[in-house]
């Protein structure tokens, strides 16, 4: 293993390269993962499934958190954060090439498989990646860094299904048009390239995490056993309680993100597969107040309550809202020569905004004072994505169940109530008495 070095100790000079690198590791994040809200569409329509069989498209994506999450802790724990980085990108590659046989055989099946894979390289990515940023400086100061991060994540996360729309959708066939199968092979063919291009440039990224000279992520304590180290890491109320706010954080981010482009194939959008970069726009402004706001103006527990305060009330918009009306888009859309778009579709884009800061604001205060244990609790944290399994089913279901396609985003509601709990008391746990 490379010489390891506690970054904690470093001064603000030495931040800078693993800042590089950990905003390369951030952007790739952000390329696959938000690659989601514009291929589950796209799938949806050229497999023709249902909205809950579209859901389990995003699900098994997620879903792959929770069989990797403690693994991926103890692999970081033994070959470091540097190498994991490393290892966390080349299992994407390597996913990224199975929707070549996917497309090829327009089975279902092997891009469920595809998508879980990836899942799993992104959640060693994440673990590795996700304490160094919160580790590498002062702790009051983490959620910026990790606000920074965000703004590079959610970029990638406008750009991608724009370029995806660009490449691949374009020209191709009208949102919710009944398709011939020649139509479905032109569709499932023009995958191919970009997903050849997609492993090779993560790839890159890979050799980059692993050559660059940049020190690994140590702590001074010694560690225990792992089964004593977990079971003390679980008596922490406030980590604990943060694992369950990032699992529903995550249910409700990938909500906004990855169905709201299955909503406008549902209202008959022609552009649904670019409908995630208005969320993901959102959440860049959210991220760039955050960063101009904390800590000097604001605190990470102030963000973390206004966030959930703003969730419940946008939610509730989207749930009444009017599909005939339009409203916001001809404030906000038209003026600038955008579209004109249903008042709940662009609530549901708002959404963004009201949960840019949660991820940021979560993390340190839920590593807060546990050290040693840091390693291990992030791997929890981690696993806390799987959340993001929940979400898309939780829509599908609500819809088949009678909801309807705009009332299931009444479900979100509870996870934000919780989000509101922990921001106002439960990061200040420190005991279960």
């Amino acid at each position: 293993m490379e010489a390891i070095v506690d970054i904690e100790s470093k001064d603000q000079q030495s931040i800078w390269l693993p800042m590089v690198l950990a905003g390369s590791m951030f952007f790739i994040l952000g390329c696959i993962t938000w690659l989601n809200g514009a291929i589950t569409p796209f799938l949806q329509q050229m497999l023709e499934l249902t909205p809950l069989q579209a859901s389990f498209i995003i699900s098994s994506f997620y879903i792959a958190v929770t069989v990797a999450g403690i693994p991926s802790a103890m692999l970081i724990k033994r070959v470091g954060y540097k190498n994991g980085m490393a290892i966390g990108c080349v299992i994407m590659a390597g996913s990224a090439l199975l929707y070549i046989p996917a497309a090829k055989m327009q089975m279902i099946e092997i891009f469920l498989f595809a998508q879980l894979m990836i899942g799993v390289g992104q959640t060693v990515l994440q673990t590795a990646v996700n304490p160094y940023v919160v580790k590498m400086g002062s702790e009051k100061s983490a959620a910026v860094r990790v606000c920074i991060m965000g703004l590079l994540n959610k970029s990638a996360g406008v750009i991608v299904p724009i370029i995806f729309a660009a490449v691949v959708v374009s020209g191709l066939v009208e949102g919710g048009a009944k398709l011939t199968q020649e139509q479905k092979d032109i569709m499932a063919n023009s995958l191919i390239t970009p997903y050849i291009a997609i492993a090779g440039l993560i790839f890159a990224f890979a050799l980059f995490a692993k050559f660059s000279p940049l020190p690994d992520l140590v702590f001074n304590e010694e560690s225990k056993t792992s089964k004593g180290e977990l079971k003390e890491t679980l008596s922490h109320p406030h980590l604990v309680l943060g694992v369950i706010g990032i699992a529903l954080y995550v249910a409700v981010e990938v909500i906004a993100a990855d169905t709201i482009g299955s909503y406008a194939l549902q209202l008959g959008i022609a552009d649904y597969s670019v409908m995630t970069s208005y969320t993901m726009g959102c959440m860049l402004i959210g991220y760039a107040i955050g960063i101009a706001l904390i800590p000097r103006f604001m605190s990470q527990q102030s963000a973390l309550m206004m966030s959930g305060i703003a969730g419940i009330v946008t939610a509730l918009a989207v749930v009444l809202g009017s599909n005939d009306s339009f409203v916001l888009s001809n404030m906000l859309l038209v003026p600038f020569g955008g579209p004109q778009l249903p008042d709940p579709l662009l609530c549901i884009a708002l959404l963004g905004f009201a949960n840019a800061m949660v991820w940021p604001a979560i993390w340190p205060l839920a590593l807060d004072g546990l050290g040693r244990l840091t390693g291990t609790a992030s791997g929890l944290l981690i696993m806390g994505i799987a959340g993001g399994a929940l979400g898309p089913l939780l829509i599908g279901i609500g819809n088949a169940a009678g909801l309807g396609a705009q009332g299931a985003y009444s479900l979100m509601i509870p996870s934000y109530l919780f989000i509101l709990f922990y921001a106002v008391k439960g990061h200040k746990m420190r005991s279960w008495k």
